[in-house]
């Protein structure tokens, strides 16, 4: 109860501040020109400072990195005219991410194949807000701290391309940069909107610079009855920042956040039950008794310090955060965790002239870690009973990389990066867990293994990533790039712990690794827009997991040699412009974004050449859009996976595909209003939407309660006011 009225109170602080001061403040229109791919170019430029550079300052960084990248601006009409529920929506448009959503906030994220059979939460990527990792210190996470509404650009970075942040995972990095006093759409803003599954949600957000002083502060409260039964979601959030600007060259900026998360989780089906009855939920799941009444609900806090130096030549930035997370989520079991990640990250970047070429060039470092005590008990019905584990988790990770871009000519960069790391995994069972037998009248018993000895474990994780690249621009707006690039996945504590029967154990599995190469380009001419980048991963020791029980949690294995190879592909073309009338600024913009993955077993000893479960081979989105200067946006798609992934690495179930129709439309409105309204799955196809993977479906004793159904027919809309 204290949780929910600490956020509850900070929501309503944030719309005391809007509204007092409504009267003094000028209407600011948010615009920006909707680009076919997710750049998006604003009108004008918008005013930052040296810890949040403004939206276009962003977009040039991003532009300079050698390699794919993406950026999505919060000004772009496909995000303002949308009902953004959660990372699936914010990011649909970037190509080669594949994002799904599972129920609620939870949702499947993977680049280039990156945790690409993990069945929960996430792997493979870092999660950053402002650069600074939401991740836990062993690598997983989840995207409950992640605000839908609260950023004011996504970047993203593939693969080896994240090393700006020393990253060196497979997937790269997605990092919402939030909107300060300076960057946002608008001095205060308060926005409702809501729709089907008994779906609303309320944002306030109130920004001022007062002198060398500046904050921003942005609360979101978010309720849905959720499409399939039992998975009500409810979250509180708070976001924030205060930045102080000592003189020119010298500023701090202060984030924080607080976090209330409460999620009933419906599990998994079998396919004959998701074409009949997508709606049902996973028996085990929903049931009373024990393993019954599953659920997720996380308290979370975040704070965290940029401060910046501008030299004459070069810049420091040094970062630093603290996260706590206490969750309690009864499942299999009573996951009763609480925890901390803490971490400092220093880094140096400037150009210089060197003999007459320009030098590009940053240097940094992250020293961070993190402890969790980890409680597992018998779950009756959601309540605690009996303990099972009593164990500690500690981490600490020791990263230096650096990277330099040497411009031989104006129009070509050679680039050269590498990052060294040194990653701890330590694992204390504290044991004391005597054998004992938990029964209810009509529900049976269950009974806990004798566990009374203290077992401790390690691991250390090391290497050296090196990265190769060189950067073309023939013209201004046109990229050509090619690079090289190493990876490095470590394993987390899900991996390294997994769980047969009551007991906990730990597995010291290898780290990943992999070589990728690219080749892409990006630009624009004359009326076409595009983004294109081929891929091509060779990786050793990929973690893998499949679904062995439904009262189990996967189990993670080292797959000698696999292959990751697509295309990811953006583009778009003014189809039809100044449709109303010379200069009348309206046009027709046709677009699409199509992702090719190829990821196969190498001479694998048990599935020769299959391909890997979990993520279809083709993913395409088509949208064709019609604006006008003065707001009104009209934009029908479809969304179309020819054939769904295989559910199985033995490849003897593959789920089926689907086509999903869309229309999404808004309009500015006088004194600074504006309205949209998005409908999703028109036809009300049922489909799967994510996989839990299996090694084979074929045999009689394969768990095939794995499939997470998307949303039926569905519509939502929203009313905006900005002041």
């Amino acid at each position: 109860m204290s949780r929910q009225k600490s956020v509850g109170g900070a929501v309503a602080l944030a719309a005391t501040l809007a509204a007092s001061t409504a009267a003094a403040q000028q209407a600011v229109q948010p615009g920006g020109v909707l680009l076919p791919t997710v750049n998006v170019e604003s009108p004008a430029e918008t005013k930052g400072s040296l810890t949040g550079p403004s939206v276009d300052e962003q977009r040039r960084q991003m532009e300079a990195v050698v390699g794919s990248v993406d950026f999505v601006d919060a000004a772009s009409p496909a995000i303002q005219t949308r009902f953004v529920r959660d990372i699936p929506d914010a990011l649909r448009d970037v190509p080669g991410v594949f994002a799904q959503t599972r129920y609620g906030q939870e949702v499947r994220l993977s680049v280039r194949g990156s945790g690409i059979a993990r069945g929960f939460h996430l792997r493979g990527i870092e999660v950053l807000q402002d650069g600074i990792p939401v991740n836990n210190a062993d690598g997983s996470g989840d995207f409950y701290q992640i605000d839908p509404l609260f950023f004011r650009s996504i970047e993203v970075f593939k693969g080896g391309n994240a090393l700006i942040f020393g990253s060196s995972t497979l997937g790269g990095a997605v990092n919402f940069v939030s909107p300060t006093a300076y960057t946002a759409l608008a001095p205060d803003i308060v926005r409702l909107d809501g729709g089907s599954f008994g779906t609303y949600r309320g944002q306030v957000q109130a920004s001022r610079v007062i002198g060398p002083l500046d904050f921003l502060v942005n609360g979101t409260f978010f309720h849905s009855q959720g499409y399939r039964i039992h998975s009500q979601s409810d979250y509180d959030q708070i976001n924030g920042n205060i930045g102080y600007r000592f003189s020119p060259t010298a500023e701090t900026r202060f984030y924080f956040g607080a976090y209330y998360t409460r999620q009933q989780l419906p599990g998994a089906i079998d396919l004959a039950t998701l074409r009949t009855n997508p709606q049902a939920g996973n028996p085990q799941s929903i049931g009373n008794g024990f393993g019954g009444n599953q659920a997720r609900d996380v308290f979370a806090q975040r704070i965290a310090n940029r401060t910046s130096l501008a030299l004459d030549w070069s810049r420091i930035d040094i970062d630093s955060w603290f996260i706590h997370k206490d969750l309690y989520h009864p499942i299999f079991q009573v996951v009763d965790q609480d925890g901390y990640t803490w971490g400092a990250a220093p880094r140096l970047s400037g150009s210089a002239m060197i003999g007459g070429f320009r030098n590009d060039f940053f240097v940094g470092g992250r020293f961070w870690g993190g402890h969790l005590v980890d409680q597992r008990f018998i779950n009756f019905n959601g309540t605690a009973q009996t303990q099972t584990l009593n164990a500690r988790q500690d981490v600490l990770n020791l990263e230096g990389y650096a990277e330099n871009r040497f411009f031989v000519v104006p129009e070509v960069a050679l680039m050269a990066g590498v990052k060294g790391f040194s990653d701890t995994r330590y694992y204390q069972d504290l044991g004391g867990i005597p054998r004992s037998t938990v029964s209810v009248p009509g529900f049976g018993s269950q009974t806990v293994s004798a566990d009374l000895t203290f077992k401790s474990d390690n691991v250390v994780y090391s290497g050296v990533v090196p990265k190769l690249g060189v950067l073309w621009a023939p013209r201004p707006d046109i990229q050509v790039y090619a690079d090289v690039t190493g990876s490095r996945d470590v394993p987390d504590f899900s991996d390294l712990t997994p769980t047969i029967l009551t007991q906990q154990r730990f597995v010291p599995l290898k780290q990943q690794k992999a070589w990728t190469g690219e080749i892409g380009t990006r630009g624009r001419w004359d009326r076409f827009l595009w983004d294109f980048t081929a891929f091509r991963s060779k990786l050793r020791d990929e973690l893998l997991q499949f679904t062995t029980n439904p009262n189990i949690p996967a189990t993670t294995f080292n797959a000698a040699r696999t292959l990751h190879q697509g295309i990811e592909f953006a583009g778009g073309v003014d189809v039809l412009r100044d449709l109303t009338g010379p200069g009348a600024g309206d046009a027709v913009i046709l677009s699409q974004v199509w992702t090719w993955n190829q990821f196969f077993f190498d001479n694998d000893p048990q599935f020769g050449n299959n391909r890997i479960a979990g993520i279809p081979e083709h993913v395409l989105r088509t949208t064709i859009a019609y604006r006008r200067p003065d707001g009104l946006y009209i934009a029908p798609s479809i969304d179309w996976i020819p054939k769904g992934a295989f559910a199985d690495f033995a490849n003897t179930l593959q789920v089926p595909g689907y086509v999903l129709l869309g229309l999404q439309a808004g309009i500015d409105l006088p004194h600074n209003f504006s309205i949209y309204v998005d409908a999703r799955n028109l036809t009300n196809r049922r489909y799967v939407s994510d996989i839990s993977t299996i090694v084979n479906a074929s045999l009689p004793a394969a768990n095939r309660s794995i499939f997470y159904p998307g949303d039926g027919r569905s519509v939502f809309g929203g009313l905006r006011w900005t002041f």
